[in-house]
């Protein structure tokens, strides 16, 4: 290399340790190496891996922010590198498997013509210590020139230590922190650990509750129809006798026009034949039958009257309508005991909680719960469990769940209001912490195992 070349390669060299130095996380720093590095190489592609070994994983690809994960690519190159891993483990650096003479797998060989170069030059980064934290693959159509590979030894050295600054230093694991401790405070901790499996706890699950009155009456429709108009709104107290909705009597009233004409059609066949029958003997056989015609069109007229009495539905009792938006229902055809609203008691307030069958534990009438309210998580409603059901079936979330009701104590009955959403923590009996933190992971080994 001449004089000039020498001085431009110092630096480039110089630029790039202070790019590497400029970094502020391990995503800036796999950047820079990765993109930085071109005018030294002039690579095809850079790609930086993060850890120790064939377990190395993606963190930067050059000329990429962020790459996608599940792009057939990156797929191949988790198994392309535990690969190459294993042939360059010992002499990491410039590796091509035509000049090796090495035999891919199949799969691998594969995806190497399609996207990687005929080599490609491995480096590893390591810590002062020497232990491993990363790998910088280039994909080069040629072994790099010798004095490229010593530019690239000094650089790794630099990106080791920045690497090791920014990563911070390692926790140990558990395992490790474990090894340490001599074998008097292994078996001290052993030991309150066992004992501390035995602690009584409470049992408790949580579940999304609601609060409904538990004194509440379906208002269905009395006949099949279509809505005409409902004449309250959501949550509306109501008194005994207001109307709540109408059906479309339309049909009804043509119904009943027609009855009536019916009727009177059947009248006058009546009344000519009786008049008849008088003066002809013969005629006496049809008064039964026309008799029987008549009484048929009455009871028809009476029973369309009666339908369309019940066109309007008032309320039975007093309480509070309890429904959805109003123009859901506006126009929708119902059939006869379709619910439509709910008239509820607001005096009268309790929880309804869908205990998820897979959190579920043993609850009696009576057990304790608390209602935390979406809009208000700081002041939990207390109240106890009154009816549980044996049978689980599916939440408005379609998750299999187990309906409980609760009532609230005291005061708490005050403020509840009918409608208003949160979570419920349920109160069970008193087992062991050891079942309490192990219940579920057992639960599932068994049915993983069948014991």
């Amino acid at each position: 290399m001449t004089k000039t070349d020498t001085q431009q390669l110092a630096g480039l060299l110089l630029a790039m340790e202070a790019q590497a130095r400029a970094a502020n996380n391990l995503a800036e720093l796999g950047f820079s190496i990765a993109n930085e590095s071109y005018g030294l190489l002039g690579f095809r592609q850079a790609l930086v891996l993060r850890g120790a070994g064939s377990r190395a994983r993606l963190l930067t690809v050059s000329g990429l922010v962020k790459p996608s994960e599940d792009s057939p690519y990156l797929v191949w190159l988790r198994r392309a590198w535990a690969w190459v891993h294993d042939q360059v483990a010992q002499a990491p650096g410039w590796f091509a498997p035509a000049e090796r003479q090495v035999r891919m797998p199949e799969d691998i060989e594969q995806g190497w013509r399609e996207w990687w170069t005929e080599g490609v030059y491995v480096l590893p980064l390591r810590a002062r210590d020497g232990g491993p934290l990363g790998w910088v693959l280039f994909l080069l159509d040629a072994a790099p020139a010798a004095w490229q590979e010593e530019a690239l030894k000094r650089l790794a050295q630099t990106w080791g230590y920045c690497w090791e600054m920014l990563a911070g230093k390692p926790r140990r694991s558990a395992f490790h922190r474990w090894r340490a401790l001599s074998r008097p405070w292994r078996l001290l901790l052993a030991a309150a650990i066992g004992l501390l499996m035995f602690l009584p706890v409470r049992q408790t699950a949580l579940a999304p509750a609601e609060i409904v009155s538990l004194d509440a009456r379906v208002v269905a429709a009395p006949i099949d129809g279509v809505i005409k108009s409902i004449h309250v709104r959501p949550n509306q107290p109501v008194k005994t006798g207001d109307p709540l909705f109408s059906l479309d009597d339309t049909t009804l009233r043509n119904r009943l026009e027609v009855a009536r004409k019916s009727v009177e059609v059947a009248d006058a066949e009546l009344i000519a034949a009786t008049q008849k029958a008088f003066h002809d003997s013969s005629s006496q056989s049809e008064l039964a039958l026309l008799s029987g015609r008549a009484h048929e069109r009455r009871a028809e007229l009476a029973a369309v009257q009666a339908q369309l009495s019940r066109v309007r539905v008032n309320a039975e009792y007093d309480g509070i309508a309890v429904f959805a938006d109003p123009d859901d229902w506006l126009g929708r055809p119902v059939n006869t005991g379709e619910r439509i609203m709910l008239l509820a008691n607001p005096d009268n307030p309790g929880m309804l909680i869908s205990l998820p069958a897979s959190d579920a534990i043993a609850l009696e009438p009576g057990a304790q719960a608390k209602l935390f309210l979406t809009v208000r998580p700081l002041e939990p409603l207390t109240g106890k469990i009154s009816e549980t059901s044996y049978q689980a079936m599916l939440s408005p979330e379609g998750i299999s769940s187990y309906r409980l009701r609760a009532v609230f104590d005291g005061q708490d009955a005050g403020q509840a209001r009918i409608g208003l959403r949160g979570t419920a923590k349920l109160y069970g009996e008193r087992v062991a912490l050891g079942y309490y933190l192990f219940r579920r992971p057992l639960a599932t080994l068994r049915e993983w195992t069948g014991w």
